[in-house]
């Protein structure tokens, strides 16, 4: 479990390594009927996601408690999450070895050898990957980062949510973000928890949340569909279930077609190249899935844009 002082203590440490994200507002009218909306373009983030939170709090807490080794981190990842902890690696100078699916985008692999990362693709699901890493931490003695599951990691996360409410000035009623292993929700939730809703936006083919609220715990689930190189965790991280249960983030399933269409909407709107995982949110508001009560005061996270635009011209 994380409480919000564990996100407050995060926004300190990470100070200076991550970048304060804008945020936008925009007229609700093509999304949704609501009195105010913004999307938070975490897209802008280092490395195109906002994975560096989670990651930069994880390595500096190890490295301020001398417990960052000289043979570096090992993460797992579909991609995102193993930018960010490459990227934080190379800045606490430590060498980083990724493993990821060998389903990951072509695009996601080559950035992470040019961040200097070690990359092995093993697998075709999260869970491959991120058995292989546990073994090679456990044979070098490498820091483990797991990609949403670890309470640094997850207290980063909600650095996210401390700035909406900068932003915004409170004036905020419901956070909309995309849930694959829930770490972004989980430090999000913790983060807003007594001053806004968070609801989860899941692909009706990976509804970790969903399934995990259903059977009182973390289960896995097929993993398939076109956000899955993003929202592809096979269960709900534990974290994430404990945050949930707690703050009473409520799951809202989308379909493919909405996702495919809700990404081509934010380029053809704001000119804005997302991936599929971060238009799983918006999805939820074009495809009425989610419908904001009237004066209604909404954001969503547009969680990350490493993708191939070619399709979106």
């Amino acid at each position: 479990m994380i409480d919000r002082s564990d996100v407050t203590a995060a926004a300190a440490r990470v100070a200076g390594h991550i970048r304060r994200t804008p945020l936008l507002e925009v007229d609700p009218a093509p999304l949704a009927p609501a009195a105010r909306m913004w999307l938070k373009l975490e897209l802008t983030q280092h490395t195109g996601s906002f994975k560096p939170r989670g990651a930069f709090n994880h390595v500096l807490a190890a490295r301020d408690a001398g417990r960052l080794p000289d043979a570096g981190i090992v993460a797992a990842s579909g991609g995102n999450a193993g930018l960010a902890f490459a990227y934080a690696a190379v800045r606490a100078g430590v060498p980083a070895e990724v493993f990821v699916p060998e389903t990951a985008p072509a695009v996601k692999v080559a950035r992470l050898r040019a961040l200097g990362a070690a990359v092995t693709q093993v697998g075709t699901r999260f869970a491959q990957a991120q058995e292989a890493a546990a073994k090679r931490v456990a044979d070098t003695g490498a820091l483990a980062c797991h990609a949403y599951d670890l309470p640094e990691v997850c207290a980063g996360q909600g650095t996210l949510g401390l700035e909406i409410l900068e932003q915004t000035g409170g004036d905020v009623d419901t956070v909309l973000v995309a849930i694959g292993g829930g770490g972004l929700m989980a430090g999000v939730a913790t983060a807003l928890d007594g001053h806004a809703r968070v609801v989860g936006v899941e692909p009706e083919r990976i509804p970790t949340l969903e399934r995990a609220l259903a059977a009182g715990r973390p289960v896995a689930v097929d993993v398939s569909g076109v956000a899955a190189d993003a929202l592809g965790a096979t269960r709900l991280g534990d974290i994430a279930f404990a945050v949930a249960t707690r703050t009473g983030v409520r799951p809202v399933l989308v379909t493919e077609e909405a996702i495919v269409e809700a990404r081509r909407f934010v380029w053809a709107e704001y000119r804005l190249a997302i991936e599929h995982g971060a238009a799983t949110a918006i999805a939820a508001l074009r495809s009425g899935a989610y419908r904001p009560e009237p004066g209604e005061r909404v954001v969503v996270v547009l969680c990350g844009a490493n993708t191939d635009p070619s399709d979106l011209a």
